[in-house]
């Protein structure tokens, strides 16, 4: 089948705004033939330590979804992207991917990355929905860089579709010592990605990105502007890590579209013995651990005054 991933600039904390440019990329793809067209991470709000993502969630039958269904329905195609909304009384990243009919499943993304800890606590599910294709598994992110994914999936799905709201270190106006080297592996990281997720798997693999500028706040030091930019870097790769289409962050939004058959190959990388996939950079491995811990204790405390919306 046809699938298209979309590639797009968002407003941080902009509902209206993201959400009808996401239904005019997905217009647009499905004019371009697509028979599936998936969206990124955070499709609706992007996501960054700014106030604005304290009242990003909405109900998982909200806007979003509803967006998503018109699209579909209208179309008689299948349409997915990732939202921060209410589930299991909690907020949660959902992904999900609605059927031609308006039916649609959902995945929860297991573990918040870095600031994202601020706004939405992690699922428990596997990642592998049931659809009228088969078994299609869900990896958003930094999902894609756990060994566990890979372990939860492997011979289990036909299909991973997914996406990231990867951001990189901020400008110059903020030195840490050993950035250029981080910002050089994490861009090595983001592109080698889904590649090699889709040679552990054995199946193709959807990753639509996000490639705008945005300023936010430096968690811990909130004086301090974070002024950066999301990766890009969307693609559709083959299950022998072929890259059958591919947008850069320089060339902005757009689709990238790929005509791949379903169905899982034997697998041709090894899944490391490790928690991560790649070698992660020493500054990478701190801003995780100590955005984590500054996140968790940031959405507890937001939680319980009632600052931060839950659906």
């Amino acid at each position: 089948m046809k699938i298209g991933a979309v590639q797009m600039k968002a407003r941080l904390g902009d509902v209206t705004h993201n959400v009808n440019r996401a239904r005019e990329l997905v217009r647009e793809a499905f004019r371009q033939g697509c028979e599936m067209v998936i969206l990124p991470e955070f499709f609706p709000t992007a996501v960054a330590f700014h106030p604005s993502l304290r009242k990003a969630s909405m109900p998982l039958e909200g806007p979003a979804l509803r967006m998503m269904q018109e699209e579909a329905v209208k179309h008689g195609g299948y349409v997915g992207g990732s939202y921060i909304a209410a589930l299991g009384g909690e907020n949660r990243n959902v992904f999900a991917l609605v059927f031609p009919d308006g039916r649609y499943a959902t995945h929860a993304k297991d573990q918040p990355t870095m600031w994202e800890n601020c706004y939405y606590v992690g699922g428990e599910d596997e990642g592998i929905l049931k659809t009228p294709l088969g078994p299609v598994g869900v990896a958003m992110c930094w999902e894609l860089v756990r060994t566990r994914t890979a372990r939860r999936l492997r011979g289990k799905v036909d299909l991973l579709v997914g996406g990231s709201c990867w951001w990189t270190v901020p400008d110059r106006a903020i030195p840490l010592p050993g950035k250029k080297r981080a910002h050089e592996e994490n861009l090595k990281v983001m592109r080698e990605t889904p590649v090699r997720m889709a040679r552990m798997l054995g199946v193709p693999v959807v990753h639509a990105a996000h490639a705008g500028e945005f300023t936010a706040r430096m968690p811990l030091l909130p004086f301090l502007p974070y002024r950066s930019y999301f990766l890009g870097d969307t693609m559709i790769v083959s299950p022998s890590g072929e890259v059958l289409a591919h947008l850069t962050r320089d060339e902005g939004e757009g689709i990238a579209s790929a005509e791949v058959e379903l169905g899982r190959r034997s697998p041709l990388e090894e899944i490391p013995e490790r928690f991560w996939i790649p070698r992660l950079h020493p500054l990478i491995k701190l801003a995780w651990h100590y955005q984590n811990a500054h996140g968790k204790a940031y959405y507890a405390l937001n939680r319980r005054l009632g600052r931060i919306k839950v659906g």
